[in-house]
């Protein structure tokens, strides 16, 4: 990236697609707490997540330069002695996502798409069921609605994992992660506001202890 230079990075579909893809989580899990009457929201949020993961899939291969999955994706290698830097303070700073920003995408899409697919099978017990239960019988939808449940607290902990990594970098490393997200460009440090940086991983730090204190088992839902 040119010192100075304001980089426009994500495309208007590539943000699109990040924050109905948190909204859908974030719904799909409201709704299951609810019950009853949202379960049928709960199956909606499901079909909108693997809808926008068939998008991301494509976009991944034939959409704008930093929305590739050919751009972002490195080797283990590549990852690991980028860990190593970092740990050091000595990592370089990324146009589009670092190796491991890359590879927790590729972890949050995979979940997303086992959590979506598996709730095509669950059931509940008592009023609701994936539209795809008779394919496996009662016995292993029962086993998959497990699976389902299991599943949510993995992508759970690669949320938290990817919640701390922007604070991170938005609060340590001095990026701009969550501005580029709601307007697609990224700036170098010394471009930025430090006043706006704070102030966004303030407001981002706020809204995730809030979405913590929600799914504990302390919260109110």
């Amino acid at each position: 990236m040119k010192q100075n230079a304001a980089v426009l990075v994500w495309d208007i579909y590539t943000r699109l697609f990040h924050w109905l893809f948190a909204f859908a989580i974030g719904f799909a899990w409201w709704t299951a707490e609810q019950g009853g009457d949202w379960m049928e929201w709960h199956m909606r949020c499901g079909y909108a997540v693997l809808c926008l993961f068939g998008f991301r899939l494509l976009w991944g291969l034939i959409g704008g330069r930093y929305a590739r999955f050919s751009q972002f994706l490195h080797s283990p290698a590549a990852t690991w002695h980028y860990a190593q830097q970092l740990k050091r303070g000595q990592a370089n700073a990324y146009t589009g996502h670092n190796p491991l920003g890359g590879w927790m995408v590729i972890l949050l899409l995979l979940l997303g798409l086992l959590q979506a697919g598996t709730g095509l099978f669950a059931n509940d017990d008592i009023f609701t069921e994936g539209p795809l239960v008779a394919l496996v019988g009662y016995e292993l939808s029962s086993r998959i609605t497990e699976w389902h449940e299991v599943l949510f607290n993995l992508l759970l902990a690669a949320i938290v994992l990817h919640l701390l990594g922007v604070l991170f970098h938005q609060l340590v490393k001095k990026e701009a992660l969550i501005q580029a997200m709601l307007h697609g460009k990224k700036v170098t440090a010394d471009r930025a506001s430090k006043k706006n940086i704070l102030r966004g991983g303030l407001i981002f730090l706020a809204f995730s202890l809030v979405f913590f204190w929600l799914v504990s088992p302390y919260g109110v839902m």
